[in-house]
């Protein structure tokens, strides 16, 4: 097949990122690893996306954009905790495989600041929707802990910055991580502002999600090695009614990719075909009810060439290149 030229005039996707992001760092041994943004990029070369997509830098996020999701406390154990750069001790754990290093801070106020920026530039008309290649990730990140690799829930943060700083009524977060995106849940709980609809690997970590979810969740457990055909009658049969039913004023994509089928922290089996046609049905909801409004955050994801092409079949759907 013939590749298709891709022209400027064609540039509806931003794509949010920024260097501090990849200082972030929490051992050799760890695979939320800056590895992650470095092969996403790389492959956007491969893939001759990179230059037409509309760059950005993530700006810093601001404390009182946290607070809108976080306690104070919550803020403050990751602010006053990284270690210095010239320290002997390069750690500071919060939980058995989440740490600080010296430079997390910083990364995690620019991940929430992509997320944030992303949702003005959507809102405010520049972009039709964005991409935030960013890390630390952020659904298992609580309103009272961070956990799970996230230190501030990147989604969370943006979805209240456009409910209580631009005024939208309903959104919906979707999250096909293949992790429960528990942080998320217990952020927005019997909001009724707020849908989110996701599937998961069950029993998996963090072991939540199944038991008695709010009235707004849509929460899809599946077992081991389930595969794209079932992810996709799940998209039918119960996002996608959900979503009609809720008609969301903007969309909020939590965008984990290690239910690939190559990803070795999961057992689940979905290929960049599947990732492609489930952005197709959030942009067709997001275009009957949102004016195509959707901000993407890269979550999980720790097979980093299955990443890279996950990433790329998904931005391509996004930007409308194919």
């Amino acid at each position: 097949m013939l590749f298709k030229p891709l022209t400027r005039r064609q540039m509806t996707t931003a794509f949010y990122t920024h260097a501090d992001c990849k200082r972030h760092e929490m051992g050799t041994w760890h695979p939320e690893s800056p590895a992650r943004l470095q092969a996403i990029d790389d492959q956007l070369i491969a893939s001759r996306l990179h230059d037409l997509l509309d760059r950005r830098e993530a700006p810093v996020a601001q404390e009182r954009d946290l607070a809108r999701v976080h306690s104070l406390d919550a803020i403050a154990r990751i602010r006053d905790n990284c270690p210095d750069p010239d320290a002997e001790v390069r750690y500071f754990p919060l939980d058995a495989d989440t740490t600080l290093n010296a430079y997390t801070w910083r990364a995690a106020l620019r991940a929430a600041g992509a997320a944030i920026a992303a949702t003005d530039a959507v809102i405010n008309g520049e972009i039709a929707n964005a991409f935030c290649s960013i890390r630390p990730p952020g659904h298992h990140a609580t309103p009272t802990e961070a956990m799970g690799f996230c230190m501030f829930n990147n989604v969370a943060i943006a979805a209240k910055h456009a409910l209580e700083v631009h005024g939208l009524q309903r959104v919906a977060i979707v999250d096909f991580d293949v992790h429960h995106g528990n942080g998320t849940e217990d952020a927005f709980r019997d909001d009724p502002r707020v849908l989110m609809v996701s599937f998961f690997q069950h029993p998996f970590y963090p072991y939540t999600g199944t038991g008695h979810p709010a009235s707004n969740m849509i929460n899809v457990p599946l077992p081991a090695h389930s595969r794209g055909d079932v992810v996709r009658e799940i998209v039918l049969d119960n996002w996608l009614p959900a979503l009609h039913e809720q008609r969301p004023e903007m969309i909020f994509i939590s965008a984990g990719f290690d239910a690939h089928r190559e990803d070795e922290m999961a057992q689940m089996g979905l290929v960049e075909a599947d990732y492609a046609w489930i952005t197709q049905q959030i942009m067709a909801v997001a275009k009957q009810y949102s004016q195509g409004r959707i901000v993407s955050c890269l979550e999980g994801g720790y097979s980093l060439s299955a990443l890279a092409r996950s990433v790329v079949a998904h931005l391509k759907v996004l930007a409308e290149l194919e």
